[in-house]
């Protein structure tokens, strides 16, 4: 894409966003897909099993890098947790779906319809193919779709999600359509990392990441805000923040590491920045 296509994309922003993740290929997102074929575009959560450190040198890239996909998955599993009560006949929305492992994983746990949306055309070629290979395609498939303005049906959806994804939009118009797009009484749930503001705005470490990844990453409170502005009545929050140190101790210590672990492991340990799901009832 080299130049604004206005029906997914609407600014040179969401176009450079675009072009970003068309062009991506990071070992570190690959690789740890290849491990079982579900491929995520978000971090992990939990401990991690040292042993894998001291594995022999012909093997112990391999064990780190299947021991970061198991946390990795742990964490959409945790997500998937706070959806609440979703049965076959329900759908659900991924919003930023990256290459799609969490909508394959909820369709596989709930048996439910699931669309997955992303403004990067090679993201949703490569995820529509994955659903192929699983022969799930039926029940998941991802739309080049910008998460702003989907063009689904109102209340389509009985719950929805971001994944890591709320750093490249504005929260009060994603929220207002993910009000319009979920039932009342359905549930959203956004697992996200998010500056804090007691600690006065962004740190060095929090805009080192904004820069790597090109994003505007959100103070806290701006979640809650948009979400109470948009009739979502929080019920779960958990602060991850302790629980995804271990993955990025582990990551910096793989042979996929980009160079960004020291600034995420420096804010989340000087408390600047922290690692939040919010699952909210769509009242």
């Amino acid at each position: 894409m080299t130049s604004i296509d206005q029906r997914v994309v609407r600014t040179a922003y969401q176009q450079s966003i675009a072009d970003y993740w068309n062009k991506e290929k990071d070992p570190v997102n690959l690789r740890l897909g290849d491990v079982d074929g579900l491929y995520h575009h978000h971090y992990g959560i939990g401990a991690y099993d040292p042993a894998v450190l001291d594995a022999p040198a012909a093997v112990r890239d391999e064990a780190i890098i299947e021991e970061m996909h198991r946390l990795e998955t742990a964490q959409a599993d945790v997500l998937l947790d706070h959806l609440g009560a979703i049965g076959p006949g329900d759908r659900l929305l991924d919003a930023g779906c990256g290459r799609g492992g969490t909508s394959i994983m909820a369709n596989q746990r709930f048996g439910c319809r699931v669309d997955g949306v992303s403004i990067s055309e090679q993201q949703v070629e490569f995820a529509n193919e994955q659903a192929k290979k699983r022969r799930v395609d039926d029940r998941v498939t991802y739309h080049l779709r910008n998460m702003l303005d989907t063009g689904f049906e109102t209340g389509a959806f009985k719950g929805a999600w971001n994944n890591e994804s709320t750093m490249y939009v504005d929260l009060f118009e994603l929220f207002a359509e993910h009000a319009r797009q979920i039932a009342p009484g359905g549930r959203y749930v956004v697992i996200t990392g998010c500056y804090n503001d007691v600690t006065g705005g962004r740190s060095r470490a929090v805009s080192q990441i904004d820069q790597h990844y090109i994003c505007n990453i959100h103070p806290r409170s701006e979640y809650f805000k948009a979400l109470a502005a948009n009739g979502f009545v929080p019920i779960n929050v958990v602060d991850l923040t302790a629980a995804t140190i271990p993955y990025w101790e582990l990551r910096a210590q793989s042979a996929v590491a980009t160079g960004i672990e020291t600034p995420f492991l420096t804010a989340y340990r000087e408390g600047s920045f922290h690692y939040l799901l919010i699952a909210a009832d769509r009242i």
